[in-house]
């Protein structure tokens, strides 16, 4: 038989049982459609856990931290001086698998979220909490993925003099001029001086507000409803639930509360409290940030990093390397998994509807068993009528896969009204490719049985049939 008119009549057998053949194709495209909308939610998903990977500084970032000395080296203990900047400066020389390298001084050793004893004010306002003061290298900027919006970054010239000069954060702008939701614009504080533990600092640039997707939809969100006025006592609400915008908000908040100042300001302003026998201000650095030149190249990269390091701090191993090889690893694990747990239920859905067109076909033939005992008689081989009712099924499903296909698009605009703070779901093409081949195998697994059943009726039976 001629694979074409195979095809034309299957066109025209569902034609005639257009009612029917709805229904049939209904399970088809619940599941393509669940399908597709399962891989776009998981791939906006994967956009956002990337996004906040990338914006701490990406896969090629590696934090050298300080570490107790092995048991073996305690006898040299008191030798121990940690990171300097004698280090960053051997690494720049001797390592070129490291293409950058900033180092970084706080007002307390290794100070973290908390921010230390780090008070910053401007006219009656202050900030205290989660404030990141930070004494480091223009380098920063390329190191931790930081952009200018306004102004500029402090230079080598800064540096050198150490002038009182800083770059903050739009986190801190709002706490201490005004966020534009609160004033009604956008305020700049180009110029402004602000007081940082009772030094005054003049801001010379102001990084851009550094958001999720789910961050900046809420914050749209809230902007455009009413505003709901607070009855009683002014209350927090503790520490449930994964925060707003997300369980990796931290990484763009953390960005939006820096403060960047020049290293030798920070050592010589704020580090002066004394160090060793002389009381020169404390030379040691809170944290040391390599960016390696190639992610193909990452353990070369850091051996190579830890024998300069080696030399430098005479041989004693008080110094480790934190990648973010985890969260990226962490990222890969929760992707699959949602995306195994999400295709074995639409995969359910299209047997489902595999099922519905083999129960459809069987009555399909149920009905046609004349027909095809006359087929037979004139001459229709095995191979012919099965073609033909297998064509027939298969066409169902393909139809079903293209009105799949079309109804995910409107599931996912669906699922964007109904979750519009969510990450929005991407539709990729290797998921409708796949969805609209899975359609096409169940088609023809649900073909199978009727097709063998159909080729093997006996004519003379068939035609007696009544």
């Amino acid at each position: 038989m001629d694979l074409w008119n195979a095809i034309l009549i299957g066109f025209k057998e569902i034609w005639s049982h257009k009612f029917r053949s709805i229904l049939t194709m209904l399970g088809i495209i619940l599941g393509v459609s669940s399908l597709v909308a399962m891989s776009a939610l998981v791939k906006g998903m994967e956009n956002g856990m990337k996004e906040a990977l990338i914006a701490i500084g990406g896969l090629e970032k590696v934090r050298v931290e300080q570490q107790d000395i092995p048991l073996y080296q305690r006898h040299l203990e008191d030798q121990a001086v940690g990171s300097t900047i004698h280090d960053v400066y051997a690494l720049q020389r001797s390592a070129p698998l490291i293409k950058l390298v900033t180092p970084e001084m706080r007002v307390m050793p290794g100070g973290g979220w908390g921010g230390g004893g780090t008070l910053i004010t401007h006219g009656m306002k202050s900030v205290r909490d989660r404030v990141q003061l930070v004494g480091t290298w223009p380098s920063a900027i390329e190191m931790n993925q930081h952009v200018i919006e306004h102004g500029r970054m402090f230079n080598e010239v800064d540096d050198d003099n150490a002038w009182n000069v800083c770059v903050i954060g739009t986190g801190i702008r709002d706490q201490l001029f005004g966020s534009p939701e609160e004033v009604g614009h956008e305020i700049i504080p180009l110029g402004e001086y602000i007081n940082v533990n009772n030094q005054p600092f003049r801001i010379i640039g102001m990084f851009q507000r550094y958001e999720s997707e789910q961050d900046r939809k809420l914050r749209e969100l809230e902007r455009d409803m009413p505003k709901v006025t607070q009855t009683g006592p002014e209350r927090r609400r503790g520490w449930g639930g994964s925060g707003r915008g997300g369980p990796n908000s931290w990484v763009y908040s953390w960005k939006n509360a820096t403060i960047y100042i020049p290293l030798n300001t920070m050592w010589i302003k704020f580090r002066s409290g004394g160090y060793g026998s002389n009381s020169i201000p404390d030379p040691r650095l809170s944290s040391l940030y390599v960016k390696v030149a190639d992610i193909d190249l990452l353990e070369p990269a850091l051996q190579q990093a830890k024998n300069v390091m080696m030399h430098t701090h005479k041989g004693i191993e008080d110094f480790a390397f934190q990648t973010q090889e985890n969260w990226s690893e962490s990222i890969t694990t929760s992707i699959r998994n949602a995306r195994m747990s999400g295709g074995f239920i639409s995969a359910i859905s299209l047997l489902v509807g595999g099922i519905g067109i083999m129960n459809i076909m069987l009555a399909s033939i149920t009905e046609r068993i004349r027909e095809i005992g006359i087929r037979k008689a004139i001459g229709a081989t095995f191979a012919d009528v099965f073609v033909q009712i297998l064509i027939e099924s298969l066409v169902i499903a393909v139809l079903g896969g293209f009105a799949g296909i079309a109804a995910s698009y409107g599931l996912v605009h669906l699922l964007t009204v109904m979750s519009p703070t969510e990450n929005t779901p991407v539709i990729t093409v290797d998921s409708l490719v796949l969805a609209f081949i899975f359609s096409g195998f169940v088609g023809i697994l649900a073909g199978l049985f009727p097709a063998f059943k159909a080729a093997r009726l006996d004519p003379i039976q068939a035609l007696r049939y009544e």
